[in-house]
């Protein structure tokens, strides 16, 4: 861990040769582009030479032969056919511009589209213009940083530091984070928890797909884990990013690990779905939190009304304001039947898609359709300060449309915010519990992580309460219909100034609007003759001839108006009422405060 960090630190030195000639917030377009050349470099350069030796007689093969062909002889998924490394282009600081776009170009088609999203040729040109002059000493200070002996989950965590830092100085937004890694491997962990014993499976391949995957640290750590379950195994990834240096990166890792790299989609998910036909055994994603929808609204509107549920909206647009629903109902289209195994999906969202819209609104729909359709299958809630960009509190939802007979139409919720917990007290302060730990200095708003080590804390102790499937004080399983109620109108009768009921045509009461109003009204309630609080069904006539005719013996329900809506009040579920002190205890407190205060005035005018 500390080798990352120290290799990161080496290359952000190297921003310090751009002061004056970039703006801060324009750092990243030089440091990450050069990060990834050095890294393909360092990884190339055992047989390097090898290829070089090789390419005569690869001279009348088709490019797409001489590809295959010196790919084998780089014993990698792309080559270099350039006589530039690193090494050389320090020794000719004269032509070190051509040089560098030399070296560039000698990359094999799939490594070169790479360098291409980042617009690097435009940055050779600005450091290499005399005004700045700063080209060769870049290159210079990247050919001192041996990045060779870094794996590539060091090389994620590098590129994900250096992200962070870049986006800490372009001031971005709270929604523009980035995946603290042990949020991705409690993810994977738990993804991969119900199907353990066919994971077993010798030669098994499945599938791995992230919609929003940034520089691809959830394929990173999905595939990693499986290898790790189970060598045999393979794990094929495909992603889609939007954001073209992100892209780049991503793109560069899967190359580097052997990954198909064209299984990698660059472009908005939500306009052109590059994966159209695909479908995946398993989807993880971060989509980023509170992000608008606009520039895509019309391509997204058009596929809602014109294709309904043959498309991949059909149960309803959220907010513009929030897209985090679209990315959860664009995933759900890409399972798989579940007469084919079904697939499991696991998404980060912030608080917003659990209870935000009304019944009978956008989100309310989503969710009802996905839990009516019994695909929720559990929600885990995080501590905040755990990413980096943003402080707020998080979750985790876990989607499966092929649910094992014990999990069918229950949803179950794990509450792994950090319960203060006496038995992981850390030297009497109150800093440490089963789920996180303080870190040691913040990084950003990131103050908080979950402990990776262990069954008892931590990672494992959630993975182990998502398995075991049993309610404590962390757990609740509750019925799907828990969540749903009936929105309905209630009408008062309108009264003349002698009290009158003023009707309508055919004599009914006319509503008076300033008296109308709402109730929200559970499908289920608590069997009260039931010691264990048993939930059983009521009806919208039960519960309104209970709780609103004796206070309202006039009043009736609009039924024309009565929408069905569906929420999860994450928090509500864990409250547990703690009894005000009695006024005796009060009493006695008061009266030792009054003492303590009565000898300390006595002790003051003594001396």
């Amino acid at each position: 861990m500390t080798q990352f960090k120290d290799k990161a630190n080496l290359i952000w030195e190297v921003a310090d040769l751009l002061r004056g000639d970039y703006k801060q917030s324009d750092y990243g377009k030089v440091i990450l582009p050069m990060t990834v050349l050095r890294r393909l470099d360092c990884v190339l350069a055992p047989n390097k030479q090898k290829v070089l030796d090789y390419l005569p007689k690869v001279e009348k093969l088709s490019e797409s032969a001489k590809d295959l062909t010196l790919n084998k002889i780089a014993k990698a998924n792309f080559h270099n056919r350039s006589q530039f490394d690193f090494a050389k282009l320090v020794a000719d600081p004269n032509h070190i511009a051509a040089n560098l776009r030399n070296h560039i170009n000698g990359y094999s088609a799939s490594a070169r589209e790479i360098i291409e999203y980042f617009n690097f040729d435009d940055q050779i040109e600005r450091m290499d213009d005399p005004k700045a002059d700063i080209l060769f000493q870049v290159v210079q200070k990247f050919a001192e940083i041996d990045l060779a002996d870094m794996d590539t989950m060091q090389m994620g965590y590098v590129f994900e530091d250096l992200i962070r830092r870049f986006a800490e100085q372009s001031n971005e937004t709270a929604g523009e984070h980035f995946t603290p890694r042990e949020v991705i491997k409690l993810m994977v962990n738990v993804l991969f928890n119900g199907d353990n014993q066919a994971l077993t499976q010798a030669g098994i391949v499945k599938t791995l797909y992230d919609p929003a995957c940034g520089t691809g640290g959830m394929l990173s750590i999905g595939e990693q884990h499986l290898k790790d379950f189970n060598a045999q195994a393979k794990l094929e990834v495909f992603g889609q990013e939007i954001n073209p240096e992100s892209y780049a990166i991503c793109k560069s890792d899967m190359l580097i690990k052997g990954q198909n790299p064209a299984n990698i989609k660059f472009g908005n998910t939500f306009t052109v779905d590059g994966l159209r036909e695909e479908r995946f055994d398993y989807m993880l994603s971060n989509p980023p939190f509170g992000v608008d929808w606009k520039k895509a609204a019309k391509t997204i509107k058009d596929e809602y009304q014109n294709l309904g549920f043959a498309g991949r909206f059909g149960a309803g647009l959220p907010r513009i304001n929030d897209g985090s629903l679209l990315f959860l109902q664009h995933m759900i289209s890409k399972m798989k039947l579940a007469e084919d195994g079904g697939s499991r999906i696991g998404i980060v969202f912030n608080g917003s898609p659990l209870f935000t819209g009304q019944a009978g609104n956008g989100e309310s729909n989503i969710r009802q359709w996905i839990i009516e359709n019994d695909w929720l299958e559990a929600i885990i809630a995080l501590p905040d300060q755990l990413f980096y960009n943003t402080g707020i509190s998080t979750y985790i939802w876990i989607l499966n449309n092929n649910k094992n007979e014990q999990r069918r139409d229950k949803i179950q919720l794990i509450n792994a915010t950090g319960v203060k917990d006496e038995e992981f007290v850390k030297e009497g302060k109150l800093d440490f519990n089963r789920f996180w730990e303080k870190m040691p200095r913040s990084l950003g708003n990131k103050r908080k992580k979950i402990v990776e080590n262990g069954e008892t804390k931590g990672i494992g102790y959630i993975t182990k309460l998502y398995g075991d499937f049993e309610e404590n004080e962390f757990v609740k399983i509750l019925p799907n219909k828990f969540f749903g109620y009936w929105r309905i109108t209630v009408e008062q009768p309108l009264k003349a100034e002698n009290g009158n009921i003023i009707t309508a045509r055919g004599e009914n009461p006319k509503p008076d609007t300033q008296l109308r109003d709402y109730e929200n009204i559970p499908f289920l309630q608590k069997d009260k003759g039931d010691p264990n609080g048993k939930l059983i069904p009521q009806s919208i006539d039960e519960y309104f001839n209970r709780e609103v005719k004796p206070h309202l013996p006039d009043a009736w329900i609009d039924e024309k108006k009565t929408k069905t809506g569906y929420e999860i009040n994450f928090t509500k579920y864990f409250y547990e009422f703690k009894p005000l002190r009695s006024l005796a205890e009060i009493k006695t407190d008061i009266l030792a405060l009054e003492a303590s205060s009565l000898e300390l005035e006595k002790t003051v005018l003594e001396d």
